[in-house]
């Protein structure tokens, strides 16, 4: 027999969430920062270097599987990110930037993850199992009604996620990473609906996992996934599920997980891909264990927020069906990036793959929240995020005007040399905003019929009006804080118009920045003959000792971003001819 579900849901309660509104609540959660910025530290920048370097042409064919940014290849072993950003370069109109260009190609993928996440609650709330329980006499929620309020839910949970907004907003593979994780959960869930549309949703995300840097994330999530589909359909031959009233997993189904899994990742070791870099809590002599576990818990609690709580309610309300599809899969999605986040050094963008399935547990609670629960849930979002859109207005008003003066002073001390200017349309952009936020807080707080997504409105909400609020009125104050476009601008006032620049242990983001925003030749000066200047991370003078004789260089002086220290560089001027010792 089936075990109750906990789902007690009226057809009154499924209304259906207006297409319109949520199109526009994903515009405004996509678009902001497209425009107005260039790539940022550190992750970013150094994505776009390798995407902007196989643009180029340089290099051949082979380049193409091994992306190379002078002589270092990325800290990801990814292909793919770097194949769609070069790809979005070469064809973009001339009158786009290479970094917009980039950026679009990016914010259709995480808007395809929205769609995979929508798509995958979709079909697992149409099974029987999560259906909720049927009345006396009718009136229940209609099953693709109800499994559709459940994917809206989903939806708005995942906007609502904390981790997101900025990771989600970047170009690096962590964001290819969540398009084909959120694929491959698509295609398993909807694999006994539609099956050639799953099967390519399935080869896609396992292929895409793979080329983007988490080939070991794709096989665990793979074979984890075969694991759940076997048991499911031995429950069906057991007569637990009646087969014939609803779609069930064959067994080409399972062989087609199977076997996209394999051919996945055979790929990946043909490739060279499959490169371990566990660092389990505590391995670094430097950090205690409890310190790390500590940290690793707090990442865990605010990059999650709020589905966690939401899909800690999921598991216990629906605790007697834990082995059902709709319960498992996205526990396995949730739980196999959660792994990786604990054993690798890839904490937040490993944790990144797990939101869409913690976003579909997180509204399969929707149905079994008490009144109670609910309202609290929307006055803690209403008091946070509408406290957030204050702060950010008044960090703005001290901005322009200088009142008041402690946060004008703040921004002063942490962003030196930073002049602030006003922008009309930023303005106005964020003022439509924050007038819509007053609506949607007005209109959830009135009165009106219930609806079971209604609970994550202001979560998704909130989350989409804080992020508008930053990527316009905070927008050049965070271009300035975050790229590398100032430090690049003074070493392009030290070198003025020189045939190359050597340098020593510079990072990929400090490449990649020098040679995008100043167009600068960069050399190797373990490797290559010295060019007239020479920048040099300050880790490796020990290195530089080695190497030249600094008789033969004069330290010019040291060149660092405003808003970081850790990012200094140390520039030197040749002070002997070009083919004299050094």
């Amino acid at each position: 027999m089936n075990q109750p579900t906990p789902a007690i849901v009226a057809q009154s309660a499924v209304r259906r969430l207006p297409r319109i509104a949520l199109l526009l609540l994903c515009a405004a959660y996509l678009m902001p920062g497209l425009l107005g910025r260039g790539p940022w530290k550190s992750a970013d920048i150094a994505a776009f270097g390798f995407m902007a370097e196989l643009a180029q042409g340089g290099g051949g064919l082979a380049r193409w599987f091994d992306p190379m940014l002078l002589s270092l290849s990325p800290e990801t072993p990814a292909l793919l990110p770097y194949w769609i950003g070069a790809w979005a370069i070469k064809i973009a109109p001339a009158w786009i930037n290479p970094d917009l260009a980039v950026r679009i190609a990016f914010a259709l993928l995480l808007a395809g993850a929205f769609a995979a996440t929508w798509y995958a609650a979709y079909y697992l709330a149409r099974t029987r199992r999560a259906q909720p329980v049927a009345f006396a006499f009718g009136g229940e929620a209609r099953p693709t009604d109800y499994a559709r309020a459940i994917a809206d839910g989903a939806l708005l949970a995942l906007i609502a996620s904390l981790g997101l907004a900025q990771l989600g907003h970047e170009t690096t593979p962590a964001l290819a990473q969540l398009f084909f994780a959120a694929h491959l959960f698509y295609g398993v869930a909807a694999l006994p609906y539609h099956r050639i549309g799953a099967f390519v949703a399935l080869l896609v995300g396992s292929l895409g996992l793979v080329l983007s840097g988490g080939p070991t994330v794709g096989l665990a999530l793979g074979l984890g996934c075969v694991g759940v589909l076997v048991a499911e359909r031995r429950r069906s031959s057991d007569g637990e599920e009646d087969s014939e009233s609803e779609p069930t997993y064959s067994r080409g189904a399972i062989a087609a997980v199977l076997g996209t899994t394999l051919l996945a990742t055979a790929l990946g070791a043909g490739l060279g891909l499959f490169q371990w870099k566990i660092d389990l809590p505590g391995s670094d002599p430097n950090v205690r264990l409890i310190a790390d576990l500590r940290d690793q818990a707090k990442l865990l609690l605010w990059f999650t927020w709020p589905t966690w709580p939401l899909a800690v309610w999921t598991l216990w309300r629906w605790r007697r069906q834990l082995l059902a599809r709709h319960v498992a899969l996205p526990l396995w999605f949730a739980l196999v990036p959660l792994l990786a986040t604990w054993t690798t050094d890839f904490s937040e963008r490993s944790l990144l793959l797990g939101l869409p399935a913690l976003a579909t547990l997180a509204a399969f609670a929707l149905p079994t929240l008490r009144r109670s629960v609910a309202a609290l849930i929307d006055w803690f979002t209403l008091l946070f995020f509408t406290g957030s859109a204050i702060i950010i207005w008044v960090m703005w008003v001290a901005m322009q005007t200088g009142v008041p003066a402690k946060p004008a002073a703040n921004v002063a001390k942490l962003a030196p040399g930073f002049v602030p200017h006003f922008s009309a349309v930023a303005f106005v952009f964020a003022l439509v905003a924050t007038l819509a936020w007053a609506w949607l807080v007005r209109w959830r707080t009135g009165r009106h019929r219930a609806a079971l997504w209604k609970t994550l409105v202001l979560p998704a909400g909130g989350a989409a009006l804080c992020w508008m609020l930053l990527m316009t009125l905070w927008l050049p104050l965070l271009d300035y804080a975050r790229s590398y476009i100032p430090q690049v601008h003074a070493i392009s006032e030290k070198v003025g118009q020189t045939e190359c620049i050597s340098e020593l242990a510079l990072s990929r983001p400090h490449i990649a920045a020098l040679r995008y925003h100043g167009n600068f030749k960069l050399r190797s000066l373990a490797t290559e003959a010295p060019c007239p200047w020479l920048l040099v991370s300050p880790a490796a003078i020990a290195r530089l000792h080695d190497i030249v004789s600094l008789d033969g260089w004069r330290l010019i002086g040291t060149l660092r971003r405003p808003t970081s220290p850790s990012d200094d560089l140390l520039l030197y001027q040749r002070i002997t001819p070009a083919g004299g010792g050094g």
